[in-house]
């Protein structure tokens, strides 16, 4: 069966331009197939391509890696609230839940078709010890061991650095991580060594802590912008800071940040910025067998 499906990549988390973290977002007209979705991600080779399938009048939601499909993906989800806004079925000022492997996620439409918010489980950290192997990696890149370790339910791992350390300046060190790192590590420091002025802004808002994320597990060598790592680490950086609303910083090669709020129980909000990159169609063949996958997130809302 052909196809000619409306496709657009967005930039998320973007301060300006040809920043921030790609996404392809296509909207589909029917529940396509699993193996059709990932041939089309890898195709697009983006860290996540999301598709959106509207079911019962309600949206459904998943995400691909060029590899695999992941559970959750934030800016993924944000480039989706931004698509669905630039296809008119998202107004400025209106939101809805996007039904995921995750759960409904609640997205915002921002006052601008550049603005937005989307709403990520947390999860909590819980205290591990590093592998020796990555207390070496971090000694030999930014010559400093980790004040802290976690893992999570999310299977990210987190590692505290001391603060001032030369984090953006490091290299990938994605291909020698030790597998229990590969599934998504999360690398983080506070911003106290830099003068507020001096400090990345989000929304006119100075940043309060910084990440690198990496994970070669999920075929994503290293991650340019992550709402799901930021909705991991914000309640330990709302805690240390003692404020409800705190703002990361991805210091990557394509840089970019969101606003982390507490929205209830395990559940953290992230307000930030997008741009639409292009707009098109996307022409494939499909068998259309996917009905099974799709209806899934429907019987779990």
């Amino acid at each position: 069966m052909n196809t000619a499906l409306p496709a657009v990549l967005v930039e998320a988390f973007a301060a300006d331009p040809c920043s921030g973290n790609g996404a392809a977002v296509v909207l589909l007209d029917e529940p396509l197939g699993d193996g059709w979705l990932q041939a089309i991600a890898r195709s697009l080779n983006q860290s996540e391509t999301a598709f959106l399938l509207q079911q019962r009048e309600k949206w459904c939601l998943r995400w691909f890696t060029p590899t695999c499909e992941v559970p959750l993906c934030g800016h993924a989800t944000l480039a989706a609230l931004f698509a669905l806004g630039h296809w008119g079925h998202l107004q400025p000022g209106q939101r809805c839940h996007l039904l995921s492997r995750s759960g409904p996620l609640e997205v915002v439409h921002g006052p601008s078709a550049c603005t937005g918010q989307i709403v990520l489980p947390s999860g909590s950290l819980k205290p591990a010890a590093p592998s020796c192997n990555l207390v070496a990696l971090l000694r030999a890149h930014l010559g400093v061991k980790p004040e802290a370790y976690w893992n999570s339910d999310l299977g990210y791992r987190v590692a505290l650095l001391p603060s001032g350390s030369p984090l953006a300046l490091m290299r990938d060190l994605a291909e020698h991580l030790d597998p229990q790192d590969r599934g998504g590590l999360v690398l983080m420091l506070d911003f106290d060594a830099t003068p507020r002025g001096l400090r990345p802004t989000v929304l006119d808002r100075p940043a309060d802590y910084q990440i690198r994320f990496f994970a070669p597990g999920l075929g994503i060598s290293e991650d340019a912008v992550t709402g799901s790592a930021h909705a991991l680490v914000a309640p330990f950086w709302q805690e240390r800071l003692g404020r409800d609303t705190v703002v990361g910083w991805q210091c990557s090669q394509r840089p970019g940040g969101m606003i982390c709020e507490l929205a209830c129980s395990g559940m953290i909000r992230l307000s930030g910025t997008g741009h639409l990159l292009w707009n098109g169609t996307l022409y494939g063949r499909s068998d259309g067998s996917g009905a099974g996958s799709w209806s899934s997130l429907l019987d779990a809302a």
